[in-house]
C-alpha cells in the first residue's frame, strides 16, 4: 500500500486583475466573452522578462490558477453542471466545478501583449473567465497540434447550449454607458451585452418565465438587470458604493 506523499508548497507566481469583480457574470468556460479583458500580474522573482522570452510568440495559453472565491474546504463528490441546467448531478471529477478537493483552474485565454511596467511584467488576456485577484500558479503556451484532439467527445458538455439572451439598454443606462465609454471603459456596452447575452444565471433560472432582476458587478461598476423570458434589459449602470 502506496502512503500518501508529503504535501506539496506551491507558490503563486502571479495574480489575475480582471474585470469580473465577484463570481456572479464571469463566464462559464474562457472565450465566451472575446470582449472580458485583463492582465496577469508576474510577482518576482518570476517577473524576469526572460522567463516569457519567446512566449509573445503562441496566440494564446493556459493559465493554471487556484479557485481562491470559493470557502476553504468547502467541496463535494458530486455537483451540478451548469451545461445540465443545475438539475442533474455528476461526480465532481467529471466536472470543471471550482469545488474541488484540490481548488485548482485551468483556463485557456488569448494572449494579446507582454508588457514590463511598475517594475514587474504584464501579460495582458483577453476572453477570460478569472476573478480579480485569481492566484496564478503556471503558464504554459497553448498548442493546437496536442492541445487540440480533433477525435475528442465532450460527454455531457455536447449538450445544447442554453439559449442566449437578446439583450437591450434603457434610455437612461444607455446614456450612462455612453459616458463611460468616453472617459474610462472603452467597448463598455459591448462587454455588458457579451456577459449578460451568455445568460449567467443559475440554469434553472431558464426554465422560469416570469419576471426578476439581477445585479452584477464590473470593474467599479453594478450593473443591473432585468430578465423577462429571453429578453434581458439593463436598466442602470451605477457606480459600485465600497462602504
Amino acid at each position: 500500500m502506496m502512503t500518501e506523499p508529503a504535501a506539496l508548497e506551491i507558490k503563486p507566481i502571479g495574480v489575475i486583475h480582471s474585470c469580473f469583480k465577484e463570481k456572479f457574470g464571469i463566464p462559464r468556460q474562457p472565450g465566451l466573452v472575446a470582449g472580458a479583458r485583463g492582465s496577469l500580474e508576474l510577482f518576482s522573482p518570476y517577473n524576469d522578462i526572460t522567463m516569457v522570452s519567446a512566449l509573445e510568440t503562441f496566440s494564446h495559453i493556459w493559465i493554471i490558477f487556484l479557485f481562491h472565491g470559493n470557502e476553504p474546504g468547502k467541496w463535494g463528490r458530486m455537483v451540478r453542471p451548469p451545461r445540465l441546467g443545475g438539475n442533474r448531478r455528476v461526480g465532481v471529477f467529471a466536472s470543471r466545478s471550482g469545488f474541488r478537493p484540490n481548488p485548482v483552474g485551468i483556463s485557456a485565454v488569448q494572449l494579446e501583449s507582454i508588457e514590463q511596467a511598475k517594475g514587474t511584467t504584464f501579460l495582458h488576456l483577453k476572453g477570460i473567465d478569472l476573478l480579480d485577484q485569481t492566484p496564478v500558479i503556471d503558464i504554459k503556451p497553448y498548442v493546437p497540434y496536442s492541445d487540440r484532439i480533433m477525435e475528442a467527445v465532450d460527454g455531457y458538455a455536447d449538450q445544447p447550449e442554453r439559449e442566449k439572451l437578446s439583450v437591450s439598454f434603457t434610455a437612461e443606462a444607455d446614456a450612462v454607458c455612453q459616458t463611460l465609454e468616453a472617459v474610462k471603459h472603452p467597448a463598455l456596452k459591448r462587454l455588458i451585452k457579451e456577459i449578460v447575452g451568455n445568460d449567467p444565471r443559475p440554469g434553472y433560472y431558464a426554465l422560469k418565465k416570469n419576471e426578476s432582476e439581477f445585479g452584477m458587478v464590473l470593474f467599479d461598476l453594478n450593473i443591473r438587470f432585468q430578465v423577462t423570458g429571453h429578453q434581458a434589459v439593463i436598466f442602470a449602470i451605477e457606480k459600485k458604493n465600497d462602504e
